[in-house]
């Protein structure tokens, strides 16, 4: 889950790394390093501790001047966060490595190099890279043999960035299941494990595939793929420009990607409905044939994703009449998986790398599902490629580690696939139109959400010195009362949970006291009812209750309840519009306690290893 990013050129590119790392740090922020080539041919590093801004000032008292190096930020795996453990790891003067991933099997391999005279001067599992690829140089090997066999003992999932001293005119990568992007300048390429960290120098990508092994130069970049062929892999230019990587005027970028939401809601949309009728075709040629043989789904999914598609499996059951099973990823990979006939399989993923994920997506491939279907925010990551169907959620880039309007795209993309699902079922022409009429609302209703941003800013203070926080919902805001607590404790550190209201009693209700405050999403629609019945439970035990509910529903405020008003949602678009108060309110309340609110402690945004 680290950052990574590499340079050649003709010019001194600490600037462009340090910048691409800034860029990266949203994928790990325990430490940063940087090493070059320096003109005297000699190899020149610095490293610290903590974000790249603390590299950034060291770099100001210490410059680093080269035509080409290698940059990274940490997201500790193996060893502790040390300045010792940072990237980049050097050997015998000559051979930097940083690296993004795990490799599995380097123990036995340190075991050889410590027979071989190496000394090891980290804990990390990298440093087992820079000595194996400088012994292969020493035995006569040039740079991309070196790594080519060295990776070729290497188990795991990782992404490696070599420069060697003695030939200081390339880059040489690799890429297994991490994901790599090489971008293309006149006269200097670049690389890094994400577009955002190089849209200040290029918009003109290549996306290496899984196994292929690069060599960069100011001229060129030549590659092979897994089975050492010379590949020529296409060329995209993005249509993200590097405003779209910076948060002004914004205090935060998860501030600002939650105000983002209207126009990425709507983005998502285009080309997925016209004259009031969803278009099949956008998932891909094979859409029809597919969609009309599905008599069961399998959504799989990490974290946020996981909600999604947890909400994803009441519309489609009840929309679509198709029984779905919601499964997290990590799981799903680890036990024995009976397909019912005619199933398709469902990966959710902002990045479209999630490991578990991916893996869980390619094991799903060998074991006799009637297609896949990827929905992402990533157009040319692992999983939208190997998949048979994709859905786009148009979201743009998603900085702030806890993700919000992947999120809520990835609702309305959900709400797409079902209710193309239910016109091969037989939904009436009248009822897809005002099915559809609703969809183009979610973008303006989710506006209005956004308007209670000072009210929730001032609410927040009931919560700010809390140290739990119960999230109750019904039906499909059951899964959204979830991503509300998922959202608390990830940016305020809060211990949050949600329960099915109707759960209380079985347990929950222990809980209850005056310092618990608990959440409740209260849309006007069939359970109502009964989730009224689980707020007095929780008053008549002293509980504080806070009801975001839908201004038809006559709740109002009174001793031990506070009612935030909604904006009147139709109740198919209502898990989209009560997500986004429920961002607002963990927003504020992180503010208010001091936390990093788009980097918090212990977590990346890109899940890329187990």
């Amino acid at each position: 889950m680290c950052g990574i990013v590499g340079a050649v050129a003709s010019r001194d590119i600490v600037p462009v790394l340090v910048e691409g790392l800034k860029r990266l740090e949203y994928r790990g922020y325990d430490s940063a390093g940087v090493a070059v080539i320096r003109g005297d041919g000699s190899l020149g590093m610095s490293r610290t501790v903590g974000k790249v801004a603390g590299l950034e000032a060291k770099l100001l008292k210490n410059p680093l001047e080269g035509l080409i190096g290698v940059a990274h930020t940490r997201w500790a795996t193996h060893g502790g966060v040390t300045e010792a453990n940072a990237h980049p790891h050097l050997s015998g003067g000559r051979v930097a490595v940083i690296h993004n991933g795990i490799i599995e099997n380097f123990q036995p391999i340190k075991d050889e190099m410590l027979e071989k005279g190496y000394r090891f001067d980290s804990e990390t599992d990298t440093e087992v890279a820079a000595h194996l690829i400088h012994y292969y140089l020493t035995e006569g090997m040039d740079l991309v043999a070196a790594v080519g066999k060295a990776v070729e003992r290497f188990e795991g999932a990782y992404a490696l960035l070599v420069v060697d001293a003695e030939d200081p005119d390339r880059i040489v990568v690799s890429r297994v299941a991490s994901p790599l992007v090489i971008g293309l300048g006149d006269g200097e390429n670049f690389v890094a494990s994400g577009v955002p960290a190089l849209l200040p120098v290029t918009q003109r990508f290549i996306y290496l595939e899984q196994g292929d092994l690069a060599e960069i130069r100011r001229d060129g970049v030549s590659i092979v793929d897994t089975n050492g062929k010379s590949v020529t892999r296409e060329v995209h230019e993005t249509e993200w420009d590097s405003g779209s990587a910076e948060k002004a005027p914004y205090d935060h970028f998860m501030l600002k990607e939650i105000h983002e939401q209207p126009a990425a809601l709507a983005d998502t949309l285009y080309g997925r409905v016209a004259n009031q009728r969803v278009i099949s075709e956008s998932l891909g040629p094979k859409a029809a044939e597919l969609l009309d043989k599905v008599e069961n789904i399998h959504f799989v999914a990490c974290g946020t994703s996981y909600n999604a598609g947890c909400v994803g499996k009441y519309w489609i059951e009840a929309l679509a009449g198709i029984p779905t099973q919601v499964e997290i990823a990590s799981e799903y990979r680890y036990r024995h998986v009976v397909v019912p006939p005619n199933t398709l399989f469902v990966t959710l993923s902002q990045s479209g790398e999630t490991a578990d994920t991916l893996e869980a997506l390619r094991m799903a491939k060998k074991l006799g599902y009637i297609g896949t279907l990827t929905i992402c925010n990533s157009a040319h990551s692992s999983m939208v490629r190997e998949s048979d169907l994709v859905m786009m959620t148009q979201a743009g880039p998603e900085i702030g580690v806890a993700s919000t309007k992947a999120f809520t795209t990835q609702l309305l993309s959900i709400l797409i696939v079902t209710l193309m699902l239910a016109k091969y079922r037989g939904m009436s022409e009248e009822k897809e139109k005002e099915f559809v009429a609703n969809l183009t609302h979610a973008a303006a209703a989710s506006a209005k959400a956004l308007k209670m941003s000072d009210q929730l800013k001032e609410l927040a203070k009931d919560f700010a010195d809390k140290q739990h926080t119960l999230f109750l919902g019904r039906g499909p805001m059951w899964p959204i009362a979830m991503e509300g607590a998922l959202k608390l404790k990830e940016i305020s550190y809060i211990h949050a949970e949600a329960y099915a209201a109707g759960e209380l009693k079985h347990g929950p209700l222990a809980l209850i006291d005056e310092d618990m405050p608990v959440v409740v999403v209260a849309p006007n629609n069939e359970l109502l009812d009964k989730l009224k019945s689980n707020m007095q439970v929780v008053r008549a035990r002293g509980g504080q209750l806070y009801v975001f509910a839908d201004v038809a529903t006559g709740i109002k405020s009174e001793e031990g309840m506070k009612v935030i008003a909604m904006p009147h949602a139709d109740r198919m678009i209502a898990p989209i519009v009560y997500t986004v108060p429920l961002q607002l309110l963990s927003y504020h309340v992180a503010v208010l306690r001091g936390t990093d609110v788009d980097q918090p402690r212990n977590l990346a945004k890109s899940v890329t290893v187990e």
